[in-house]
């Protein structure tokens, strides 16, 4: 078993928090202060990222999926939980849905993606990481991850500097292999046997994973239901309290 860095906050019904690809549990800042208030808040650095352990070679997104069975195993004590994801984390949700639903209440998949038709930017980023190291994508994922606009105020700026140095420490080999993973993915079948409650949220102005990701998704999975957030690709970090309100709505809808 590998060792995964998790801060638990807060008390009540349980909640878990599954980052970004190339961010970490810090990611999820807001947002936690939030749910805090009513929940306990489990989050956590997915392996090869922040304070997790680095694992050398390939991995899957069920590989994370397991990662993540297995920390809900052992930090909640037998109570189902609500996972929520964004991008990666999101990824990680609907591997985690199919296989472990005795373990959820609900899921949020937030600002993510069932499949890529085309995986080459994918490798582009894999050769010019290989070649330069991650630092040299790092100002290009965070323009895609949050709105100039909100990168103009003193919060923002603030954000997208943490974002960045958070990314540009990423282990690069570590960073590679979850870009292939998440390159991979094909939850398009899967998704259609989720059973627990889901939400999936689309980022307006996402143009990571556009909106049409979303609404795919929402269309797959049994009575899922479609959300849309005035943000771009990390809108936990650029609409946190907005973010954490839909979560609670929607659990308080269950």
């Amino acid at each position: 078993m590998i060792h995964l860095n998790v801060v638990r906050e807060g008390n009540g019904p349980i909640v878990v928090l599954s980052h970004a690809l190339g961010c970490d549990l810090h990611m999820w800042d807001g947002v936690a202060e939030q749910l805090a208030r009513a929940h306990t808040v489990l989050r956590y650095d997915h392996r090869n990222h922040g304070r997790s352990e680095v694992v050398a070679g390939p991995f899957t997104l069920q590989t994370l999926a397991d990662d993540a069975a297995a920390l809900i195993a052992r930090e909640a004590g037998g109570e189902p939980v609500h996972f929520v994801g964004l991008s990666m984390g999101g990824m990680t949700a609907q591997a985690l849905a199919p296989k472990h639903p005795e373990l959820l209440r609900s899921v949020v998949i937030a600002n993510s993606s069932a499949h890529y038709a085309d995986p080459a930017p994918w490798r582009a980023r894999v050769d010019t990481v290989q070649a330069q190291g991650v630092a040299a994508i790092a100002a290009g994922a965070v323009a895609r991850w949050l709105t100039p606009e909100f990168v103009s105020t003193p919060e923002g700026a603030q954000a997208a500097r943490q974002l960045t140095d958070t990314l540009v420490a990423t282990d690069a080999a570590g960073y590679i292999e979850s870009c292939k993973a998440v390159a991979a993915i094909d939850f398009r079948e899967g998704n259609r046997a989720i059973a627990v409650p889901t939400l999936v949220i689309a980022g307006a102005r996402d143009e990571a994973t556009p909106p049409a990701m979303s609404e795919a998704m929402a269309q797959a999975i049994p009575g899922a239901r479609l959300a849309a957030i005035d943000a771009a690709h990390l809108s936990a970090v650029e609409r946190p309290v907005e973010f954490s309100q839909m979560l609670v709505d929607f659990w308080r809808s269950l």
